[in-house]
């Protein structure tokens, strides 16, 4: 399956309307709050020799980072605009940025045939994403990392959805840069908790570790302390990996 045009053109709109100033979108933290802990969490599972793919990318402030981890990194998204800005922030020959719909089976195997077994780096992606095309969001990751690859996963826990509901009821309503996540209508922690480890393991993927953590966003609350999102994580591995 593919995903829906209103969700496609959703994200279209939503990074078309996004500076390239670093923190402009609400998930954009800096990799020293993100992808750099996340990595130190998948490292002790996962070959830094091998290259490691950003499922999700943004803007591809967590890609550059990777590159410096791993022998290689490639950012992809779904949006156009979203690889755009991450093609004009830079890049060198250890990573790169591409177009890609994960509900896109085939495109998932080209990627898959042309990097071999890879690392997967996804934050916060499935409970975002529609909910007829989660299951194929977590079987892009399976087909990505094939039988020697690892998969770092993290996503919003249920308890974001007060965090957020406390953000949007302050003095002035949400604060501008929430308010343009729902003026576009995207819909953060609409997942169940229940759901995300389903979904990974119904997709062959062995849990190796997780635990609980939070995703700092780059927006405040209205008293000025920032917004940080309850979130659990997940390194993981093939089945066929495990046994």
């Amino acid at each position: 399956m593919n995903v829906s045009e209103d969700y496609r053109n959703a994200w279209e709109s939503y990074w078309r309307e996004t500076s390239d100033a670093p923190g402009e979108a609400i998930w954009d933290a800096a990799p020293s709050l993100t992808a750099v802990p996340h990595s130190e969490l998948l490292l002790p599972h996962a070959d830094p020799a091998r290259t490691i793919v950003d499922l999700g990318c943004g803007n591809g402030t967590q890609t550059r980072y990777l590159a410096t981890r791993f022998a290689r990194a490639v950012g992809v998204d779904l949006s156009h605009a979203a690889i755009e800005h991450a093609r004009r922030a830079g890049n060198d020959a250890a990573v790169e940025f591409e177009q890609l719909d994960l509900t896109d089976d085939e495109a998932v195997r080209r990627v898959h045939a042309r990097l071999g077994d890879s690392h997967v780096y996804m934050r916060a992606v499935i409970h975002q994403s529609e909910p007829p095309a989660r299951a194929a969001v977590a079987a892009a990751v399976a087909q990505i990392i094939g039988a020697q690859g690892r998969a770092f996963v993290v996503e919003l826990t249920a308890d974001s959805r007060q965090v957020l509901r406390r953000a949007a009821e302050g003095p002035g309503g949400p604060p501008p840069k929430l308010r343009r996540v729902f003026d576009h209508g995207l819909k953060p922690a609409d997942a169940a908790d229940g759901e995300i480890p389903q979904l990974l393991q119904e997709a062959g993927l062995e849990i190796l570790a997780s635990g609980d953590t939070a995703l700092p966003q780059t927006e405040h609350m209205a008293d000025g302390t920032r917004i940080d999102l309850p979130a659990r994580w997940f390194v993981l591995a093939g089945r066929s990996a495990t046994r």
